[in-house]
């Protein structure tokens, strides 16, 4: 597998993750109340459950969207589940209420698909690069372009050597 032109690797463990996705239920706290969450999947789907129990969110809806075929490699994107009529008729017309959830944005491709369905609602991700952040509301940390973040879903205990000496 080739591994993408990012040299800086950023590990988030499972810890840190659920740390961080609080951290994001806190700063939404002021910012709602919501009515639903909505989740892209599938990376969106752990921090949306964190996020939906902080706020005692009972209504949550996926969009599925297609963005990366491998290790930094985007592809042609496609959504391959919209959302629910229950989620963005009546008083959640065109999003309104409603709270979008991430977990990374980064060139803001997904993030301006989903806008696009939903573009009234609150988009919120727990990780952010600059190419992407101008299309999220919320965010609790910003990584730069060229990190690759490897998200505890991703990863396993392996021996990981020193950044420098490489001993």
């Amino acid at each position: 597998m080739a591994e993408a032109p990012s040299q800086k690797h950023f590990p988030v463990s499972w810890d840190q993750f659920h740390r961080d996705a609080r951290a994001l239920a806190w700063r939404l706290a002021a910012a709602g109340p919501f009515d639903s969450v909505v989740c892209v999947t599938r990376g969106g789907l752990v921090p949306a459950a964190i996020v939906a129990r902080e706020l005692n969110v009972r209504m949550i809806e996926t969009v599925c969207v297609e963005s990366y075929t491998g290790i930094g490699r985007q592809g042609e994107l496609r959504v391959l589940k919209g959302i629910s009529e229950a989620i963005t008729s009546g008083s959640n017309a065109g999003g309104q209420g409603v709270l979008i959830v991430d977990d990374l944005v980064d060139t803001g491709k997904t993030a301006r698909v989903v806008r696009e369905l939903i573009p009234k609602a609150h988009f919120a991700t727990v990780y952010a690069k600059p190419m992407g952040r101008p299309l999220v509301d919320t965010f609790i940390t910003e990584v730069s372009q060229d990190t690759w973040i490897f998200f505890p879903w991703d990863t396993g205990l392996a021996f990981v050597p020193p950044i420098h000496g490489g001993a």
